[in-house]
């Protein structure tokens, strides 16, 4: 029987074998080629079951289908990664933008999370901290005039200058300024309500879109166009 090995959320007991009861495929992350599946299964400790959730290691990405999984005598964690298990914040029905960097896609399912448990403050900081990180990744490496060391590191002040500069579409600055004042105060003061925090989310999806979705849609669109040619 295949197996996992993994911390027990029911019992507390750290690296126990699990056996692997069934496996369902759950989706394909496009970007990097790796299917995620949620799998059942049953800590040889405390006997008490847990639906955790993986994904193909890069390594073993499209070599191993999800029968094989199952018929892996022993652990099959050198194949896979586990990235969490179902529990309440599993409630939560709002999905990352297609195509975002991971390690955005991870902040923002955080703050996603803390939304849907009513954790308005925790989720502001979350979709704050998405916008900083984007942000940041849009500024110029080289010296620019006007862009100095306080607009690089304060998002407050970075924000205007994307804006002014055009690496931002300019009919989302409004919104962005009420973003800025929210996620300062979740972040700071604890006073975000949950329109507040919603409000932070709408913004974060669309930033995500322009700068990740939209591009690497129109660019898969022109992949295809080019294929269809050259058939």
């Amino acid at each position: 029987m295949a197996q996992l090995v993994a911390n027990c959320p029911r019992c507390d007991t750290n690296k126990i074998t699990f056996d692997l009861k069934a496996m369902t495929y759950v989706d394909r992350d496009q970007r990097y080629g790796l299917n995620h599946y949620e799998v059942f299964c049953v800590c040889l400790h405390c006997y008490k079951s847990t639906v955790f959730k993986i994904n193909d290691n890069q390594q073993y990405a499209n070599n191993i289908t999800q029968d094989q999984y199952l018929k892996i005598p022993g652990a099959i964690n050198e194949y896979i990664e586990i990235n969490g298990y179902i529990s309440l914040k599993d409630a939560n029905k709002i999905k990352t933008p297609e195509y975002v960097p991971n390690d955005i896609s991870v902040i923002f399912q955080e703050g996603a999370a803390c939304l849907s448990l009513n954790c308005n403050n925790a989720a502001g900081t979350m979709f704050r901290l998405c916008i900083d990180k984007v942000s940041k990744s849009l500024l110029p490496k080289e010296i620019t005039q006007g862009l100095n060391h306080r607009t690089r590191r304060d998002l407050g002040l970075r924000l205007p200058w994307l804006f002014d500069n055009g690496k931002l579409p300019e009919n989302l600055r409004e919104l962005s300024m009420c973003v800025k004042e929210d996620g300062n105060d979740g972040a700071h003061a604890g006073s975000l309500s949950n329109e507040d925090a919603e409000d932070m989310l709408d913004f974060t999806i669309m930033l995500l879109e322009r700068i990740y979705t939209e591009p690497e849609r129109v660019r898969i669109a022109q992949e295809r166009r080019e294929k269809r040619r050259a058939g």
